[in-house]
């Protein structure tokens, strides 16, 4: 068994090899080699390639592809479809025929601005692949109705009509502009002068007579400004003129003059300051309170409380008789004052007071007219109290117009801070330099125009916010210094 079983194992092999080796074996089940099924697949998909790698048709379309990227790569097409002039060029020899012959400062120079520069070279595109084409660089907007307007343009031309831009050109080719002259010096002069800023002036006559409505809402006319704009809110100066003081080289009398004015502004800051510290201060040591005058005003108004005690009690023996004659008095109130009961009046006492109403209107409108008509007599006086009233009112008027034009300049009150006059940029006399390089300067040019928009009423008055921290911060020790710590 172990024998029949090698050798059917043995046959089997060689049968194996027979078949692979293309002859035509013994077994009774040996088939013809041209015979055997073929593997199927596609040979013109990449994936067949892999399968045909191995077989010459494979290696071969792969060197010819490979073959045709290097030709592109190299010369930008394949080398059979170029023309002669690309792949041969006839030898002239060298192209420098005068090696030694030195050339001058300007040849040198011409060939240094032929010669490109270096930036542009790095720029220039090297590549032999030609850039994609772009579509939309080759489209026209609007093509068809170009050339539908052109063809149409074609049978009129035929018909002998032409476009109005050609007529155009021929009727100024045959009867040509006439060049106008150039205004002279005395031309110019007699040519009328007008302000451009008056209210009649010649640019504004073809707006006359119209809606002015319609003037501004086609832009034709500028919106009305309110009056408002036109003033401004102060008259102080934009740049105040220094005083003479402040120069870097003043006189003794001007830098007097300012550092006299500096120490008043000094010392009414000392005068507020103290006059606040004594508003604040303590009491004096006799003023102060000591154990003595807190224990009697402690203990007031205890004794008068003590000797009030008694006279509750003597009311509460006196009670009943004094709320005897409450009693008493409250029984006969009532009918003192209990209202009589209202009498009718009679018809003869109406028409009584009714006369008597109407004497009375009559004597207040003749007493009216007798004070009416001795008015008359009053002309005088009533027209020296006229003079009086209208002399106070035009006092007064001229007196609120002096406080207005005093007030102009001063800064006005926009906010609940009140404007404050900057410090006097001033020098002491040890501080002043002989010199403008030595010079050493004061004051804040910004903080200078802040104080100016202030002052001009053109910003309110303001004071640097105070910063407050909305959390509480928390201190930790870093790692590193808890341990070496």
């Amino acid at each position: 068994m172990a024998v029949g079983s090698g050798g059917g194992g043995g046959g089997g092999q060689c049968s194996k090899s027979a078949a692979d080796s293309g002859f035509l074996g013994l077994r009774p089940t040996s088939v013809d080699p041209a015979l055997r099924r073929r593997r199927r697949g596609p040979r013109n998909k990449k994936r067949g390639w892999r399968r045909l790698a191995q077989e010459p048709l494979g290696l071969e379309v792969d060197q010819f592809l490979e073959d045709v990227r290097l030709q592109e790569r190299t010369s930008g097409g394949l080398i059979s479809e170029a023309p002669d002039e690309k792949l041969f060029f006839v030898d002239t020899g060298s192209t420098n025929k005068e090696p030694n012959k030195k050339r001058t400062k300007g040849q040198k120079r011409s060939l240094l601005l032929k010669k490109p520069l270096r930036i542009d070279l790095i720029l220039e595109n090297t590549s032999k692949v030609p850039a994609p084409k772009d579509i939309r660089a080759h489209q026209v907007p609007n093509a068809r109705k170009l050339k539908r307007k052109e063809q149409l343009w074609e049978r009129l031309a035929e018909q002998g009509e032409l476009p109005r831009e050609v007529r155009r050109a021929q009727a100024r080719l045959l009867h040509p502009p006439v060049a106008k002259a150039k205004p002279g010096p005395q031309d110019t002069a007699e040519r009328p002068f007008y302000d451009l800023w008056v209210k009649d002036n010649p640019l504004d006559r073809p707006l006359e007579r119209q809606d002015p409505f319609f003037l501004e809402q086609t832009k034709k006319k500028g919106v009305k400004r309110p009056q408002r704009l036109h003033t401004k809110p102060s008259k102080a100066p934009a740049v105040e003129v220094m005083p003479a003081g402040a120069s870097y080289n003043p006189t003794f009398e001007d830098h007097q003059t300012l550092l006299r004015a500096a120490h008043e502004v000094e010392l009414l800051r000392q005068k507020a300051a103290e006059k606040l510290e004594r508003q604040l201060a303590p009491p004096a040591s006799e003023q102060a309170a000591t154990q003595e005058s807190a224990f009697q005003e402690m203990c007031q108004g205890l004794l008068e409380e003590s000797d009030g005690e008694g006279e509750p009690g003597e009311g509460q023996d006196e009670g009943p008789e004094a709320g005897g004659d409450q009693a008493t008095g409250a029984e006969a109130s009532p009918t003192a004052v209990r209202p009589a009961s209202a009498e009718k009046k009679t018809e003869r006492r109406r028409r009584r007071e009714r006369a008597a109403r109407m004497l009375r209107v009559q004597q207040a409108a003749v007493r009216a007219a007798r004070l009416r008509h001795q008015e008359v007599f009053r002309l005088r006086g009533i027209k020296v109290q006229v003079a009086q009233r209208l002399a106070e009112l035009a006092r007064q008027r001229e007196r609120r117009q002096a406080q207005r034009l005093a007030e102009a300049d001063r800064p006005r009150r926009l906010g609940r801070l009140k404007y404050q006059d900057p410090d006097i940029d001033v020098q002491l006399s040890s501080e002043l330099s002989d010199s403008l390089r030595t010079l050493k300067p004061e004051g804040n040019i910004l903080r200078d125009r802040f104080k100016s928009f202030q002052r001009r009423n053109m910003i309110e008055p303001r004071e640097r916010a105070k910063f407050k921290r909305k959390y509480r911060v928390k201190l930790v020790e870093k790692r590193a210094f808890r341990e070496v710590r």
